[in-house]
């Protein structure tokens, strides 16, 4: 159900906020864990049956199950209350936002301040700018400037979003990914490490928490969510900073950090800009840092049904980029960028807010990482996020 934020940024809600919040929340989980089922029922029990005695064969591609389940009723149901879901996300906070703006604005404003660096000429790229992403107005930037409503829109909003799914603080993907990270490599102490695409630097923090004696850096193009950022962590009391930056071109200087991150930021991007982000990271790494993401996991690694089910969101969510990158091979986008094939690696990580802080552990020492599976990557009950990286090759 929708999580009531706990960090002092949080909005006041009153009884009819959380309850439109809250039916919004349980009718994704509906939607994601009780349609979602009956859709694979169909796929198994009606649909392969049918392509069989067609093609002699079972689907082998996400894109032929997509063209199977097309006109079917459970997909056409499933999708149609997956997208009236989604805009009654948005619906569900525009009021407590409106409400609270000018409290809010004002709250970031002082405790934005040190914290915070923007730049008013820096152009706005056409994949954030131009297409409301996932259905919410105005995207990551909504009016300009330096308004901090589209953050605290995108807080909000994937509070009731996430189903619980993230924690209280939205902070789920950090902590699992910063959990892995320091005990698979305990001798890996980093300094500096940045945060690409952050937006409110929810999933920032947890490095700092990891690594209190790193220097963390959170960077966006969206500078309104950057301050309501900025301000959400000084009040949580965790000392990051935010800048206004694209990833495709980094204001820093070669060899500046032991750790670049980034959480569900690629999937946003097209294939070019991804190119042009990996060159930059492997540009600011120190020799022996660590190159990190948390994505969506590839459809080269996939079952049919289950690639299918997660590129849904390009077709039908307004992430028009989504299943261009999910068709990669992310080893392969490494290495494009310079990275060692030997210096590859990947996993997959139990949420910590849904197994227990300790499963982190034991999935270490399991080494087992099947990506194929249904809870990897997908917002529902037992969900697992698919992490990969490279190292930067130490100097000689």
């Amino acid at each position: 159900m929708a999580v009531v934020l706990k960090h002092a940024m949080k909005p006041t809600l009153n009884a009819e906020d959380m309850a439109r919040q809250r039916f919004v929340s349980g009718l994704r989980v509906f939607v994601l864990n009780d349609l979602a089922s009956d859709m694979r029922q169909a796929y198994d029990t009606r649909l392969v049956p049918s392509f069989k005695q067609t093609h002699g064969r079972e689907p082998a591609t996400g894109a032929e199950v997509h063209q199977l389940m097309r006109m079917d009723p459970a997909f056409t149901t499933y999708s149609a209350l997956r997208v009236t879901a989604q805009k009654m996300v948005w619906d569900s906070v525009a009021p407590v936002v409106k409400r609270e703006q000018a409290r809010v604005n004002e709250v970031a404003s002082q405790a934005s301040a040190g914290k915070l660096t923007t730049n008013p000429a820096m152009p706005i790229p056409r994949n954030v700018s131009a297409i409301d992403v996932h259905f919410m107005p105005g995207s990551y930037v909504g009016a300009g400037g330096d308004d901090v409503s589209p953050g605290a829109t995108y807080d909000q909003g994937l509070a009731v979003f996430s189903m619980g799914l993230m924690g209280a603080n939205l902070d789920d993907i950090g902590l699992s990914m910063s959990a892995y990270v320091s005990r698979k490599f305990p001798a890996f102490k980093p300094k500096r490490i940045l945060d690409l695409g952050c937006t409110i630097g929810h999933n920032t923090l947890p490095w700092k928490q990891a690594y209190p004696d790193a220097e963390v850096i959170g960077i966006d193009v969206a500078a309104g969510g950057l301050k309501y950022g900025a301000a959400r962590a000084k009040l949580q009391g965790v000392d990051v900073a935010f800048q206004q930056m694209n990833a495709e071109k980094l204001d820093f200087p070669d060899g500046s950090f032991d750790l670049v991150f980034s959480s569900m930021f690629l999937h946003e991007l097209s294939l070019k800009s991804i190119g042009r982000v990996f060159a930059e990271i492997k540009r600011v790494l120190r020799p022996g840092g660590l190159m990190l993401h948390m994505e969506l996991p590839p459809n080269t690694q996939m079952g049919p049904f289950e690639g299918f089910y997660l590129d849904w969101d390009c077709y039908y969510n307004v992430e028009p980029f989504y299943k261009a990158f999910r068709d990669q091979e992310p080893r392969d986008l490494a290495s494009r960028a310079g990275f060692k094939p030997e210096h590859y690696f990947q996993f997959v990580v139990p949420s910590v807010g849904s197994y227990g802080d300790a499963a982190v552990s034991e999935a270490i020492a399991a080494e087992s990482h099947a990506v194929n599976k249904e809870t990897t990557g997908r917002l529902a009950a037992g969900i697992q996020w698919f992490g990969f990286g490279a190292w930067q090759e130490r100097a000689q």
